[in-house]
């Protein structure tokens, strides 16, 4: 098939492009994810690798080493790393969000249980840490290690602020910065320090993902209220179910009138929901355009991302990481 197939989407373009690294990242997360002594680690860990999913970040790693002409062997180890951190922090995701769904699939605490979900996960985080260090790169370490915490700390703020009518677009960027975009920015980041890439060059990787990720998590925000299981991978509804305060409803609450806000504060704060919420919440966003207006909020943090790899040198997949910038909010139309 060609690398230009008009029908290919941006992230299916980059697998084309790196199939053969990508296979070999496939391989290094068999091998590091078995255990001799605990098969359920293999067992709870390929539930939902093999589910499948886009693989943005371990591309992202993959891609933007290969943009700054790297040839060497560890991008696959970092790329596997990465994939590993994302599929641990899932993992510990559904057990605090006590989810069903992930990927069109159950989760795995639901499968199995939460012990199962934290404790593969805690594996999964420490497989991470020995592929990191692998690559004999302090700079690599310190990168990975920093989003690691910066990702957990995203999550403890994102519990802090659930519920709260009171949380502000201040408060959802910085989760969304921490739960979602730090290991975004530190994929593209490290692929173009093991490249040994100009820090210029780095810089822009980082702001790329950084970006991209912030607009990629205010999409799935979107999706909630506005996409089908299919497309999210999870049940319509559940950020509403779990009373998150994402940007559309914290844009809602803050035009909201006094009926308006006695909703929130019954369904959101307190948690009192009945038949017919969702619907209800759905009217009242439309009402106020917070859907749209999320939406062109989104559209900019995807400009931005474009924006970031202007200075880099003209290479198909600079071209195709741009795309990649514009399809993650496309995904809602």
């Amino acid at each position: 098939m060609s690398l230009d197939h008009p029908r290919l989407k941006p992230h299916e373009r980059l697998a084309e492009m790196l199939a053969e690294d990508m296979a070999r990242v496939g391989r290094t997360i068999r091998e590091r994810m078995a255990s001799e002594h605990a098969p359920r680690i293999p067992e709870v860990t390929a539930h939902l690798v093999e589910a499948g999913g886009k693989r943005i970040r371990p591309l992202l790693t993959l891609a933007c080493a290969r943009l700054c002409g790297y040839s060497g062997e560890d991008h696959i180890r970092l790329a596997a790393t990465v994939e590993f951190i994302h599929t641990a922090t899932l993992l510990h995701d559904d057990v605090v969000d006590e989810s069903r769904r992930r990927r069109g699939r159950p989760t795995a605490n639901l499968l199995w249980d939460n012990k199962s979900s934290v404790l593969v996960g805690d594996y999964l985080f420490a497989r991470s840490f020995q592929l990191m260090v692998e690559t004999g790169s302090l700079r690599v370490l310190d990168i990975l290690s920093d989003a690691a915490a910066t990702i957990a700390e995203g999550e403890v703020l994102q519990l802090t602020a659930a519920q709260n009518l009171a949380t502000d677009e201040a408060t959802y960027l910085k989760v969304v910065r921490g739960k979602t975009a730090a290991l975004f920015a530190a994929a593209a980041e490290v692929g173009g320090v093991i490249a040994g890439a100009p820090d210029p060059v780095v810089r822009a990787l980082h702001a790329y993902g950084d970006a991209l990720g912030i607009a990629f998590q205010m999409t799935d925000d979107l999706l909630d209220y506005g996409g089908t299981s299919g497309v999210i991978g999870k049940d319509v509804g559940d950020d509403f179910r779990e009373r998150k305060l994402t940007l559309p409803v914290i844009r809602a609450v803050a035009a909201a009138d006094r009926e308006e806000r006695a909703f929130w504060t019954r369904t959101i704060e307190t948690g009192r929901q009945e038949a017919g919420d969702l619907d209800r919440a759905l009217e009242i966003l439309a009402r106020h355009g917070a859907l749209e207006s999320t939406r062109a909020t989104a559209l900019d943090w995807a400009a931005a991302a474009r924006g970031a790899l202007d200075g880099l040198p003209p290479h198909p997949i600079r071209e195709t990481l741009a795309d990649l910038a514009d399809y993650v909010v496309e995904r809602i139309s």
